[in-house]
């Protein structure tokens, strides 16, 4: 019995040695073997070049052959060109206030009994890092370990030269793994000529907007759904980046290779009609808890506002039912998310002017409305009207066109 233990404990002692001395494997592939490069986007400002990759779930496995997606991990690809007569300093806090050195990402991803691995680990991830100077006539490139994001990627890559002048590239990058859900939607064709309808001045379009129906409602067009409380003014690329600038997700169908666990943040949205056919596109902005939520869904018009699309939208919080695990109902009071996106553009700096209209239909508190699922909802009846920028807008700059003013103070409308 006991030369049987002897035994054990010897073969036991054997491969806890092998495994500390470098058994476990760490093979990265080279970096110009994987194609994310073929995505990378490059801006220019006196004479300075930056291009930017995000990695996807696969190629991050690939380049660093760690998980770094399971761990909430996304690394950005980074190579500066200074062409100037100056240095430059990068800060990587632009691209991702919460971002992970290289030696934690290392650390978080060492294995048992495995210090020749993990020493290799802990090289190679310090010596793909990019930080500190790029000096003049040089040129750099490396990594930036962000926290996670899928769908639109956005974020500035900040260099201060030795002058203190401060150069911003802002990027806002496709990221592999989730599939959109406007990706279908053929927007160039939704309508034909005869359909559209443009407006040049503001008291045609305030009627118009009026005009439009108060609510969405199911497949069938049986029933009403959720109010239609939003306008957004802007072409398409415009309101999206201000939406991505503001913090909201995409939402979409992921793919199976990618391991999240932030569903709430991207699952689909369930689908409303208006013009015949679901939303065009759905957004999600989740709290922490992801107990509460707000939902966007967004429709492309057939009207044209000086050139402009006009977007209606329909936007809604859910709040956790405590009492029924996993149940989930609209806030009664709707316009709370309505205020809610207002001042989210407003402090994003990407909204130019709002006002109000009427043309939802006002429900009291002690008369509500319904939703689909039967959850109730009351409302001022106004429908928000938003028009966005692309370029940054400050606080004060915001104009607030004198339309309609919803009876903010009254407790039942």
């Amino acid at each position: 019995m006991q030369s049987y233990l002897d035994r054990c404990g010897l073969v036991l002692f054997v491969v806890l040695s092998l495994t500390a001395y470098g058994c476990a494997s760490f093979n990265p592939r080279p970096i110009d073997q994987v194609p994310f490069q073929t995505r990378a986007q490059t801006q220019s400002e006196n004479n300075v070049r930056v291009t930017a990759a995000v990695l996807s779930a696969q190629e991050s496995k690939a380049v660093f052959d760690l998980d770094l997606y399971k761990k909430g991990i996304q690394p950005i690809w980074l190579e500066i060109q200074n062409n100037d007569e100056e240095r430059v300093w990068f800060a990587p806090a632009g691209v991702d206030r919460g971002y992970f050195s290289p030696l934690e990402v290392a650390y978080m991803h060492h294995r048992s009994f495995a210090k020749e691995t993990n020493n290799k680990i802990d090289k190679y991830l310090h010596k793909q890092g990019i930080r500190g100077h790029i000096e003049p006539g040089t040129l750099r490139s490396g990594f930036v370990f962000t926290n996670l994001d899928l769908g639109t990627k956005i974020f500035n890559v900040d260099l201060v030269g030795d002058d203190q002048q401060i150069r911003t590239f802002t990027f806002f990058i496709s990221v592999p793994g989730l599939k959109v859900s406007y990706a279908d939607v053929d927007f160039a064709n939704l309508y034909s000529k005869d359909e559209m309808v443009s407006y040049e001045g503001k008291k045609d379009l305030r009627k118009a907007l009026e005009n439009l129906p108060c609510c969405s409602k199911n497949e069938d067009g049986t029933k009403q759904a959720d109010p239609l409380n939003l306008v957004i003014i802007g072409n398409g690329k415009t309101v999206h980046q201000a939406l991505i600038r503001s913090g909201w997700d995409e939402t979409g169908t992921m793919e199976r290779s990618v391991a999240v666990t932030e569903q709430y943040r991207y699952g689909p949205v369930s689908p409303f009609y208006l013009y015949g056919r679901p939303q065009d596109a759905a957004f999600r902005k989740t709290r922490e808890a992801a107990d509460e939520r707000n939902h966007l869904r967004l429709w492309l018009s057939p009207i044209r506002y000086k050139g402009e699309q006009v977007w209606v939208g329909q936007i809604s919080r859910d709040i956790k039912v405590r009492y029924i695990p996993n149940k989930f109902q609209i806030e009664p009071l709707v316009d709370e998310a309505r205020t809610y996106i207002l001042q989210d553009l407003w402090y994003s700096q990407t909204l130019a002017k709002f006002g109000y209209v009427k043309g939802v239909g006002a429900a009291s508190m002690s008369k509500p409305r319904k939703t689909l699922q039967e959850d109730p909802y009351f409302t001022d009846g106004y429908r928000l009207v938003l028009w966005v920028s692309r370029k940054p807008i400050s606080f004060s700059e915001v104009e607030a066109l004198h339309w309609e003013v919803p009876p903010f103070r009254k407790k039942d409308f």
